[in-house]
Parts: C-alpha cells; sequence; structure tokens
C-alpha cells in the first residue's frame, strides 16, 4: 500500500476499526499533490468534536482513581489524545509530500505506534466498563496543531509541545494508577511513556536541522509556536526532567520550561511596577527621575509577580533569570508570563483581563494605553483606569481632609455620661485617640504657611513638617525645629506652592510605631487584606514591613500594648477603622476608583506622656510594600511571622559584603527556607531574595519568615549581629 492511501484512510476513515488498521507492507513511491487541511478528520458519529466554545468537562485527575469508572473517564481522554496524534501524523504525510523522505518514514514509524496507544486505551477502558464515545470529545489538539505551515510547525507544536507534555503525564498517572493497585493501566501508560521519549526525540532532531543554527534551541522554539500554543502547553503538572534528558533536550531549555508560564485559558490580568506615578500626576512630563531612581525602579520591576496569580502577565524591562525563578518556583511560589515592555504588542492578539499597575496615573495610562482594546473586564477605557477624580486621591491634604472629617464626625456624636467633651473637643473615652489639631491642613501660599506654623505654635507643638501634598514616599518635605523661620524655608515654600502647588503643615509627633492597613476596593465594595507593621527611617522613607500570626484580620499586638487604657482598646480600634472604611468606600466609590488602596497609621507620644492613634497619615490608591507582604504571607505557614525589607546598596557594603550576590547567598545560608504542610507547603522559616541578586544594583528585596517562638527579631538585627560575629 502506498503512505499516501494509508494516510488518507486514517485522516477520513469513519470507523476506528480503518483508522487503526496497520498494513504490512508500506511504499512511498508516490506522494501525491498537497492536501488542503480538513476542517476535522472523518470520524464515527459519537467521536465528532465537540462544539468550540461549549463548556469543557472537567478533567478526571487522580482524585478518585480507586473508582473504576473514574479510571475509565481517564483512559478516554487518553484514548482522544493518541487518536488525535494519529490523525494529525497522517495530514502531515498528505500536507508536506516533499519532506525528506527520511522525516515521512519516521512520521509513520511514529503514528503506527499512536494506533497501537489507542487500541491500548480501548481495551483498558473496555475493561473498566466505559465505551469510547460515550463522553463528549475535545479537538484541541486538532485545532492546534492542524494549521501548521511547514514539517518545522509539526514538529514544534506537536513532537515538542504535546508529546513532551506527555513525558509529566504519562510518569504521573502511571504513579497514580499504580498507587490504587492498577498495575495494568500503570504498566501501560509507563510503556507509552517509553514510547514518548523516543517520539519527542524524533521532533528534536528534525527541529535542530531545521531551526536557525544562531538561535538556541529554546528560542527557537518560543519563535516557532503561533498563539495560543506556548512553552506552557509542553509541560504537565510536575517536569519530568529525567525524560527530557532522555530525549535529548539540552539543561537551557529544560531550566527555560521549568519556569516559564502562560495562561492556558484563563484570561490573563495585566501587572507592572510604576512607582512614579504620584511625582507624573504633581509634576507632569517634566518630572524625570534621579538615575538611583531609575534604577531602583528597575531593580524592583518583578515585585508584582508575588501579587498575581500564576496565569497572569508582568510586565518588565527585562525578564529575571532562570536560576532566580527557579528558587522562586522551589520555595512554592507560582510564576506569572513575564513580557518585556518593548514587546507588549506581542499582547495585541491576545484577550485580556483587567490592568493592574502600581498605580494609576498618567504613566500607566500611556504604558498600558496600546493594549486596552483587548480588554474584557470593566476598565476597557481610559477613564474607567484613570481620570482626574482619582488624582486627587494621592493628595495629602485630601488624606488629611478626610481624618478631619472622620474626627469632627466623632466629635458631634450624641454625648452621654462617660462621653463628657475634653477641652480639645475630644470626647474623653477617645483620650487615645488624635484631636484634628494633631491633623495637617492644606496650605497654598508662603503666608497660608507662615500663619499655620505660627497657629500650631500657639497650641505648643514647636516642631513642625511640612510636606508636599504631593510627592514620592519620604521626599519632598521639610522639618521646622528651629524657633524661627528662615530664609531657606521660605524659599523651600515658595518653590514647593509655586504653579499651584499645595503643602500640607502639621505639628510633628514623636512617633512610638507605625503600621498600615491594606485594603482592596472592587465593585462589590472595600475589603481588609490586612495590618502590618511598618518600618520607615528618621526621614520617612520606607524600610520595611511586618506582619504577625492573624495578620489578615487581627490590629497588631504590639499597638495595642501601647494602649494600657481603655481595657477595651482591641474592640474600639476594629469599630474605628470599621468607620474609617465605611467613609472612604463612599469617597472611592464617587470617583469610580477600584483597585488596591493602603493607609499609613502611626502611634504616638503626646507632650502629656500619653501614647494616643493617628489612624490615618495618609492614603495610598495603589498598591504598597505592606500589601506585597500581606500576599506573600499567604505563601507561610500558620504561626510564622513575616518581614518584607528592602536592603540598599550601602548597608550591604558597610556590612562587609562586596555586592548583592554575595550577601544574598550569606542570607540564604544562614537563613535557608524550611517549608512545611501537606499538600500545598508554605513557608515555615528562612528568607528569600525576592528580586535577582545577580543583576540588582541599588536595591535588593527580602523576605524573612519565621517560627521561632517569643519577641519578633528583625531581619536589621538579625544581620547586624551577623556582622558584629564576623568582625
Amino acid at each position: 500500500m502506498e503512505l499516501r492511501e494509508f494516510a488518507e484512510r486514517v485522516l477520513f476513515a469513519t470507523t476506528l476499526e480503518e483508522k487503526l488498521l496497520r498494513p504490512a507492507d508500506v511504499t512511498d513511491d508516490r506522494p501525491g499533490p498537497a492536501f488542503e487541511t480538513p476542517a476535522a478528520p472523518g470520524r464515527p458519529a459519537e467521536l465528532q468534536f465537540k462544539a468550540t466554545g461549549e463548556a469543557r468537562d472537567s478533567f478526571p485527575g487522580t482524585k478518585n482513581l480507586e473508582q473504576e469508572s473514574e479510571r475509565g473517564k481517564l483512559l478516554h481522554f487518553f484514548a482522544n489524545h493518541e487518536l488525535l496524534a494519529t490523525e494529525l501524523m497522517a495530514l502531515v504525510l498528505l500536507r508536506f509530500p516533499e519532506a525528506p523522505a527520511a522525516f515521512r518514514k519516521g512520521v509513520y514509524q511514529t503514528l503506527k505506534d499512536e494506533q497501537e496507544h489507542t487500541q491500548l486505551y480501548l481495551h483498558r477502558m473496555k475493561q473498566c466498563g466505559v465505551h469510547f464515545g460515550e463522553l463528549p470529545v475535545s479537538g484541541y489538539f486538532w485545532r492546534s496543531v492542524s494549521v501548521m505551515e511547514n514539517p518545522m510547525d509539526y514538529v514544534s507544536s506537536l513532537c515538542l509541545t504535546f508529546e513532551q507534555a506527555n513525558l509529566d503525564f504519562a510518569r504521573h498517572f502511571a504513579q497514580g494508577f499504580a498507587t490504587v493497585g492498577d498495575a495494568a493501566t500503570a504498566k501501560l501508560l509507563d510503556k507509552i511513556y517509553h514510547d514518548e521519549i523516543g517520539h519527542v526525540a524524533y521532533g528534536l532532531k528534525w527541529f535542530r536541522r531545521w531551526k536557525n543554527p544562531s538561535e538556541s534551541d529554546w528560542e527557537a522554539f518560543c519563535r516557532q509556536l503561533k498563539f495560543p500554543l506556548s512553552p506552557q502547553r509542553a509541560k504537565g503538572m510536575t517536569l519530568n526532567v529525567e525524560g527530557r534528558r532522555a530525549a535529548g533536550l539540552d539543561p537551557e531549555f529544560i531550566a527555560q520550561l521549568d519556569v516559564f508560564s502562560q495562561s492556558k485559558g484563563r484570561t490573563p490580568n495585566v501587572f507592572v511596577f510604576n512607582p512614579f506615578a504620584e511625582a507624573r500626576i504633581a509634576h507632569g512630563k517634566s518630572f524625570n527621575p534621579t538615575k538611583h531612581q531609575t534604577q531602583l525602579a528597575r531593580d524592583l520591576a518583578n515585585l508584582p509577580q508575588f501579587l498575581c496569580r500564576q496565569d497572569d502577565i508582568v510586565l518588565v524591562n527585562e525578564k529575571p533569570s532562570v536560576e532566580f525563578l527557579s528558587g522562586i518556583k522551589q520555595a512554592g511560589f507560582a510564576l506569572p508570563e513575564f513580557v518585556e515592555l518593548e514587546n507588549r504588542d506581542s499582547l495585541a492578539e491576545r484577550k485580556l483581563g483587567r490592568l493592574r499597575p502600581w498605580a494609576w496615573g498618567p504613566d500607566s495610562v500611556e504604558s498600558l494605553e496600546p493594549i486596552f482594546a483587548n480588554l474584557t473586564g470593566e476598565q476597557r477605557t481610559v477613564s474607567g483606569s484613570f481620570n482626574p477624580d482619582i488624582a486627587q486621591l494621592y493628595s495629602k491634604a485630601w488624606s488629611a481632609a478626610l481624618l478631619n472629617k472622620i474626627l469632627v464626625g466623632r466629635a458631634a456624636l450624641p454625648r452621654s455620661q462617660n462621653r463628657e467633651a475634653a477641652p480639645q473637643g475630644r470626647p474623653t473615652d477617645d483620650d487615645w485617640l488624635c484631636t484634628t489639631h494633631e491633623v495637617g491642613g492644606a496650605v497654598n501660599s508662603l503666608a497660608k504657611a507662615l500663619a499655620a506654623i505660627a497657629t500650631i505654635r500657639q497650641r505648643g507643638h514647636h516642631k513642625i513638617v511640612i510636606k508636599e501634598s504631593l510627592g514620592l514616599a519620604g521626599s519632598n518635605a521639610m522639618r521646622l525645629f528651629e524657633p524661627a523661620v528662615l530664609e531657606t524655608h521660605r524659599r523651600w515654600i515658595t518653590n514647593a506652592v509655586a504653579n499651584g502647588g499645595q503643602l500640607v503643615v502639621e505639628p510633628w509627633l514623636e512617633r512610638e510605631l507605625d503600621f498600615s492597613v491594606q485594603l482592596e476596593m472592587s465593585d462589590e465594595g472595600l475589603k481588609l487584606c490586612g495590618y502590618t507593621g511598618l518600618i520607615n527611617d528618621a526621614r520617612g522613607q520606607f524600610q520595611a514591613n511586618v506582619a504577625l500570626p492573624g495578620h489578615q484580620k487581627k490590629i497588631p499586638i504590639n499597638l495595642l500594648a501601647l494602649f494600657p487604657e481603655p481595657p477595651d482598646i482591641a474592640q474600639r480600634l476594629h469599630a474605628l477603622y470599621a468607620d474609617i472604611f465605611a467613609v472612604l468606600e463612599v469617597e472611592l466609590r464617587r470617583v469610580h476608583f477600584l483597585g488596591p488602596v493602603g493607609i499609613d497609621a502611626f502611634a504616638y507620644r503626646a507632650a502629656d506622656g500619653k501614647v494616643r492613634l493617628k489612624p490615618i497619615v495618609e492614603i495610598n490608591p495603589r498598591y504598597t510594600m505592606g500589601r506585597v507582604t500581606v500576599e506573600l504571607m499567604k505563601h507561610v505557614a500558620p504561626g510564622s511571622r513575616g518581614e518584607f525589607r528592602l536592603v540598599g546598596l550601602k548597608r550591604v557594603l558597610a556590612e562587609g559584603f562586596e555586592n548583592f550576590a554575595v550577601y544574598a547567598r550569606s542570607l540564604s545560608e544562614r537563613f535557608p527556607i524550611r517549608l512545611k504542610g501537606e499538600p500545598s507547603p508554605r513557608i515555615s522559616d528562612g528568607l528569600l531574595c525576592l528580586n535577582d541578586p545577580a543583576s540588582t544594583q541599588v536595591c535588593l528585596a527580602v523576605f524573612h519568615a519565621s517560627h521561632a517562638a517569643g519577641d519578633f527579631v528583625s531581619l536589621a538585627d538579625l544581620m547586624a549581629s551577623s556582622s558584629s560575629q564576623r568582625a
């Protein structure tokens, strides 16, 4: 029989018997002209593909394999996949008659293996009481591979994608069947597994012969696959490195595949780290970050990977290294898909969910606007993501006004026997709470600033801080600790209010403890995500966040310890923040804001020696390092505490390390990651670098988890101790 006649019969026959017949002798003397690809292969009625878009049947998996009927359903899935491979190989023989004879011979030999695999599955399935065709069958393989334009497409999409994935699936399910005592099916899958090693090796041989020799196997593979296929389809639940090595895949290819991620169906959200949104709102396009700020943003560009799900996309200037991502994966984190910003046009043909920049501002609109047309969610226009009303949320003056509104509202509540007015207009049972006198006010001129300073000092607060209403965290602020306002202070104020700028003038309060509240605003309302301790330096710049067990709902216990009175302070704080959340939600709905929100707050020691609370210092309508900490804690074992910290180059050098890479090695050796719990282990103890130390220039992000009992010791103290020991 001619190979062409055999391939036609396999492809177009409408009975399984004809499709699975294997002639004794086949020649390839008359390949004939190239065939056009049919819409679908010939099949019996019960094996016709279900319609595109029809509800997918849940994959049986290994959960109920002890039930014979469930084993039969799983074998039904596998049988359809083997039959599809048989039909696609027949199509290759008909589509590419001019392909090398040795290639066509190899396809024919592999096709016969697929026929045998199908028959083996049919026989075992029948023993489990399942008839082939009694369940719906998918045509996904056919739709993905049949569009091939040349033999290189075939070896890339079938041999190196779907058959490579079967190196994982066959091994995984063979173990599953063996576990439930089904030795017959386990043996069947083991045979198929070893056959698949040969099939992948065959495809790899021709792939390497045809690819651009200047490209690595991985580069050529990624370039050759056409969306919606991606390397994500070339692997299963657990990467079988041994099988891939046996098939001849090189270590770089295997390592790259291990950390590659792309959605296999779920519409992905898109994340990007843009820390200068507030500065762009304040100064427009005239804002230019310093060299240090620019490098800081590059160093931390991958941080959104800890905010998103596995199927989501993170836009970066440069993809993280394989070595770094491998370490993150080993620590139990799922990896998102990384797309370089210069290649974001590649997303134009894909459906996208929501856009989730670090902060919505003019810069994120400019960066993401090219893909707005691809959105399927609620943010399909620029106005749905950012508008002038949302811009006001970034203002420190707006935050101060909101706190004043809340405090005035509490003071105006009907007085009861235990709510007599204190001299400053605060109910006596709110003695633990700040007053409106300790909240800043907005000014827009030198004269108004000087008047505000005088008023604050008349109330007994001689130390004052003046902040630009919009600006980068920890920057654009000035302290007035001297009795007189100097000429340099006046010039600073004058420059700051030029061109319509605003300042917030407020008393300097002696902080005892900073903390943050992390929230998420959605269509359903404002949701509490968690509380974290907040560590800033003397200039107010962020250093670290700390999360304790129960942080998702509980006020930090070290904050409560500062208030010996009243005894029900925890309940009062929760009630206060419930009121704040209600007021804030109304404001967020008014400007159509959706997304992350952080509230910075602190406890301070007043002049009378009492500790009081300033429940809102500023509101950040964006992601914050506190929110990153809350998301990281989802990967921490119950009972453990976590600290997220930014470590600068000066600190690393001061501790005697020559660079971030050496510093990171020291940390990982001293604090190795330990996982506990089943079936999804989480971090009990250890330290993880959250950006790549090998490429970091100015700032390393680290996360330290500890299950030790007793007082929490910060990473800074631990490393200081380590440095002194080395000295």
